[in-house]
């Protein structure tokens, strides 16, 4: 079976305390929960979580949805997305199965980004190593007034804006994350592709 892998790239740093934080939590669980009761998503999905604030880690391998388990996070620190950029091309090397001649290997990896504020490392060599790398749909969002749409631009042409980074906005972002998902489960076993996304709710706006 080729798997569908999706990277979760979350800001967890200081202005990310509290309601922020706590919402991201919940967001996973509801995005875990929902692929777990959706069959096609059930069996293809694996999911892998990075974590970006002055440091960046993969706190969860890229996992089969099954025996995925939601992590906890704890906000502080600044904002290293040229990092984390460079640490998810890093892990989908590692991770994801390339095609060969005589194999098919699994579907272009999807990416999430959600960030409440601006990098505070420059946008350059992560970036250029993530460019070059042959992603699926790469989605950025931009959670509240801090985040800057335009520097999401250059990571990806999709790019989205919560209001407010609250309970409410971010629980609705992680909701269209999973349908996200369970459609490109669906369009990617069908017909091969993986370049659709349902439509957002009111509480995001896409960026065109």
């Amino acid at each position: 079976m080729r798997k569908l892998p999706v990277y979760l790239l979350l800001d967890v740093s200081g202005s990310m305390s509290g309601e922020p934080i706590e919402a991201v939590k919940n967001g996973v669980q509801m995005l875990h929960s929902a692929l777990r009761r959706d069959p096609q998503a059930l069996e293809m999905a694996y999911l892998s979580v990075i974590t970006f604030c002055s440091e960046v880690n993969q706190i969860v391998p890229l996992t089969e949805v099954a025996s995925f388990m939601p992590p906890n996070f704890v906000a502080g620190g600044g904002t290293c997305l040229d990092a984390a950029l460079s640490m998810v091309v890093d892990c989908a090397q590692r991770e994801v199965k390339k095609s060969t001649p005589e194999v098919k290997g699994d579907y272009k990896p999807l990416v999430f980004i959600m960030t409440d504020g601006l990098p505070t490392d420059v946008l350059s060599l992560g970036l250029d190593k993530f460019k070059k790398y042959h992603w699926g749909q790469v989605v950025a969002c931009a959670a509240g007034d801090y985040a800057d749409e335009s520097v999401l631009r250059q990571i990806s042409e999709t790019v989205v804006k919560l209001a407010t980074a609250d309970q409410n906005s971010i629980a609705a972002f992680f909701k269209w994350v999973s349908a996200s998902i369970q459609t490109s489960s669906r369009r990617v076993d069908a017909v091969g592709g993986d370049d659709e996304l349902p439509p957002p709710p009111p509480e995001i706006v896409l960026i065109q």
